[in-house]
């Protein structure tokens, strides 16, 4: 296999499309995020592109026997009301710089091949501790991009994420920007620890806000209900943990006085 091939799956036409990120990150939010649209706007969507390469890990996903190489797949989305979307998605990022580069630069082709100039990068960004509400951090490749995203509610903090936003969804600013798109990136606060279908709905909330369509969240939320049972009883288990510390006698607990 090269390097890089990409499988034309189907041609179709869309109008004023957007390319959405959501490929595996912090929290898996980015990859909720796009997961949730794919499963709520199934009946227009059309898959479009495989995108194969030698920078993915070396796998097969397996299912029901049936085993396919691994790959990150481009769906379109054709909307009655909003811009059509071209919708990114796979269970893998590139292992080596080189490879984030080469992909970021083939996902940029595709989207100009299907006549986007904008560009959305859905991720997480991590707090280190479990929050209860869940702010949007942004960030853009061009300031004219700030005002409309503040309106919908994006953070824009000062040297935040520490450290940058690295992978495609970082690549997307830098390298879409130097080819003449708007992009930016949606980061939904996250502990980092699990993955956080409530940080995704945050991050999907602006979406909506920023490109005019709507979903529906039954099927997030419920999954959201089941990791909030997963965190209580982690909760449940450090609270153990600190009382069984507790209760450990100290040396001078042992002293016998007589």
């Amino acid at each position: 296999m090269d390097e890089l091939e990409i499988d034309a799956v189907a041609e179709v036409e869309l109008d004023d499309p957007v390319l959405v990120e959501g490929l595996p990150g912090v929290g898996h939010v980015g990859s909720l995020a796009v997961e949730h649209i794919l499963e709520e706007l199934e009946g227009e969507s059309t898959l479009v592109r495989r995108v194969y390469s030698r920078e993915f890990p070396p796998k097969v996903s397996v299912e029901d026997g049936v085993a396919d190489l691994t790959c990150a797949e481009l769906h379109a989305v054709s909307l009655a009301d909003g811009r059509d979307l071209l919708v990114l998605t796979g269970d893998h990022q590139a292992q080596t710089n080189d490879g984030h580069y080469t992909l970021t630069g083939a996902f940029l082709d595709i989207a100009e091949e299907f006549g986007a100039s904008e560009v959305y990068a859905l991720g997480g960004v991590p707090t280190g501790e479990l929050i209860e509400e869940y702010a949007v951090v942004g960030a853009v490749s061009d300031e004219s991009l700030l005002e409309p995203l503040e309106d919908a509610g994006v953070e824009f903090r000062e040297d935040e994420p520490a450290g940058g936003i690295v992978g495609v969804s970082g690549l997307l600013l830098g390298l879409g920007e130097r080819r003449g798109f708007e992009a930016a990136c949606l980061m939904g606060e996250t502990s980092g620890y699990l993955v956080d279908p409530k940080s995704a709905r945050a991050v999907l909330e602006v979406l909506e806000a920023v490109l005019e369509f709507e979903l529906d969240y039954e099927s997030l939320d419920e999954r959201a209900d089941e990791m909030e049972d997963v965190i209580g009883k982690i909760q449940e288990m450090e609270q153990q943990q600190q009382q069984q510390q507790m209760d450990v006698p100290t040396d001078d607990d042992l002293r016998y006085i007589g």
